[in-house]
C-alpha cells in the first residue's frame, strides 16, 4: 500500500500549539536529518533530583516571541553534525507541529540559530514518508489555509 504524500515547498508556515507559537516560518532542509528550532537561554537544571531543560523559543527580536520559559523533563542529548562537519551536542524534545491542517509528532533539536533567516528547519526524519519537496514553490500549507478561509467566508 502506497501512502499519499503531500507536496511541500522550500518554505512554509507552521503552528506549534504546545509551545504557544503560531505562524512560524519553517525551512525545508532535505540535507538535514533532524529538525531544529531556534531557542535562547537553553539551560540544564535540576529540581528535587530531576534534570530539566529550560529554554525560551525564538528570541526577543522575533515578532512571535513571547517571554514564556519552557521546562522539559523528557529530553535527550543528540550529537548533530552540521553542514560544515562540526559535531554539536544538542537537546532534543518531542512536541507537535501543525502543517497542512494536520498535527504531527515531531522531534526537535534546540539550538541557537540567531544568525539564520528561519527559526525552524524541518529535516528528512520529519519530511520523509509524509511529503515530497517541490523547491520551486513555497507556503503551500499557508495557501491551502487561506483558500479554506475564503471558502468558509463565501458560505
Amino acid at each position: 500500500m502506497r501512502l499519499k504524500r503531500i507536496i511541500i515547498g522550500r518554505k512554509d508556515i507552521a503552528d506549534f500549539e504546545k509551545l504557544n507559537l503560531y505562524g512560524i516560518e519553517v525551512k525545508i532542509d532535505s540535507g538535514a536529518y533532524t529538525s531544529s528550532f531556534h531557542c535562547h537561554k537553553i539551560e540544564k537544571t535540576e529540581i528535587d533530583g530531576i534534570e530539566y531543560i529550560k529554554c525560551n523559543f525564538l528570541d526577543p527580536s522575533h515578532p512571535q516571541y513571547h517571554e514564556k520559559e519552557f521546562c522539559f523533563d523528557k529530553f535527550k542529548m543528540r550529537s548533530i553534525k552540521s553542514s560544515n562537519g562540526a559535531v554539536e551536542e544538542r537537546v532534543s524534545i518531542l512536541t507537535e507541529i501543525t502543517i497542512f491542517g494536520e498535527k504531527y509528532p515531531i522531534e526537535l533539536t534546540l539550538t541557537e540559530r540567531i544568525e539564520m533567516k528561519h527559526p525552524v528547519l524541518l529535516g528528512r526524519k520529519f519530511i520523509s514518508k509524509r511529503f515530497l519537496i517541490d523547491t520551486s514553490r513555497k507556503n503551500l500549507s499557508l495557501k491551502g489555509k487561506l483558500i479554506e478561509i475564503k471558502k468558509i467566508n463565501k458560505t
